[in-house]
């Protein structure tokens, strides 16, 4: 199935879960996925009993290895957090890498002689475990890496990153051969087979639990029941009202676990070619046309009306959708149709966008980073007690 068949299968069976498909074969197909929800919620939590009675076997690796990871399907706003989560633990003197599977990224085809060239040169390792970063230097492009880990790799300096299938073989590697003394796993809340010291877990305040039901009926990877797991719980997407109702469920589902209110905060805007930056100002009655290719693009679109753009067309793509050249040449003729002033996407599509060597209408992302409401105190007493075991 190509990449573009691929997507619109998916955008077809989201529609049908979120009961935006009607007639007899759209009902036939939601009761045939309700009934595999519950198989796969039978497998989920069989699955981690037979972790619990050490059926199925734990991996340590000798450093404290955290997870930052959700209960739903996307959405929940996970990078920026990890991004947070690291910057605390490397500025407060760990040696951090974070493990990604790198979801979507391209696989490498590699004949033995480059094989054997990337083994010496540490870049990958027998397991294909692939050094985005080695905390100086970026090691990979994001088509082979994935938009987030190289988003992260990027914006983090002095933090490894490294994305593989076999995340036991990557956390080895950030050991051995990075010196790395903590390991945060990038959506790593369901990853049981290395073992966890600590779990962070995001929750969406306006999408909290979907339709409470697991995939592929709902957005859920396991019961909201399984968040009695989290050590520390992120109210993502918040308006500083308190989330009242949503923290008293959290509690029923997690008596002990810290809760911290957070939002995702727009810092400014930065072009795509030549990464000058522009106040979050200029949006003003700016005409633009917005870009993008992630889980909740509606949010994204919100954003920019509340800083004052004239969003003449929003162009929507399926999540961590890979952009070729002849797809960004149309957006710009489109941009020029419409005569925007900026074509303004998010900064994880912004990786996965292909340089162009004319542009006449900017190509723009906006950088947004994590703004706590509340718990901030209690976030950072958590670091701390991290660093200091």
């Amino acid at each position: 199935m190509s990449a573009k068949l691929g997507e619109q299968f998916e955008s077809y069976l989201i529609d049908v879960v979120e009961g935006r498909r009607g007639g007899f074969r759209a009902a036939l197909l939601r009761n045939l996925l309700g009934a595999l929800s519950h198989l796969f919620e039978a497998i989920v939590q069989i699955r981690l009993w037979g972790y619990k009675q050490g059926i199925l076997k734990h991996h340590t690796l000798g450093c404290q290895v955290l997870s930052v990871g959700n209960v739903t399907v996307g959405g929940t706003g996970k990078t920026p957090v990890v991004e947070l989560f690291a910057r605390s633990l490397r500025d407060n003197g760990r040696r951090v890498a974070i493990l990604s599977r790198g979801y979507k990224k391209k696989k490498r085809k590699r004949g033995l002689k480059q094989r054997c060239k990337d083994l010496l040169s540490g870049h990958v390792d027998v397991e294909d475990s692939l050094i985005v970063s080695d905390g100086e230097h970026l090691l990979a492009e994001p088509a082979y890496s994935g938009d987030e880990p190289y988003m992260l790799a990027k914006n983090l300096p002095g933090v490894a990153v490294i994305v593989g299938k076999n995340r036991v073989e990557s956390g080895r590697i950030a050991i051995r051969k990075l010196k790395c003394d903590t390991i945060i796993l990038d959506d790593g809340f369901q990853h049981l087979a290395l073992k966890h010291r600590l779990d962070m877990v995001l929750v969406d305040r306006n999408n909290p639990f979907d339709n409470g039901r697991c995939l592929p009926r709902g957005l859920l990877r396991e019961p909201p029941k399984n968040l009695k797991r989290a050590g520390f719980i992120f109210i993502t997407k918040s308006n500083g009202d308190g989330a009242h109702e949503l923290r008293t469920r959290l509690r029923e589902l997690n008596p002990t676990a810290e809760i911290s209110e957070c939002r995702h905060c727009p810092r400014h805007l930065q072009n795509l070619f030549d990464g000058q930056t522009e106040s979050l100002a200029s949006l003003h009655e700016r005409r633009v046309l917005a870009l993008s290719g992630i889980a909740v693009p509606g949010g994204f679109e919100r954003e920019l009306r509340r800083h004052g753009a004239r969003v003449l067309d929003h162009i929507v793509f399926a999540d961590h959708h890979s952009y070729s050249l002849q797809e960004i040449l149309d957006i710009q003729q489109k941009a020029r149709e419409l005569k925007v002033s900026a074509i303004i996407t998010t900064e994880k599509d912004a990786v996965r966008i292909p340089h162009l060597e004319q542009v006449d209408i900017p190509f723009l992302f906006l950088r947004v980073e994590i703004e706590m409401f509340t718990g901030q105190e209690h976030y950072e007493d958590w670091i701390r007690r991290i660093c200091l075991e």
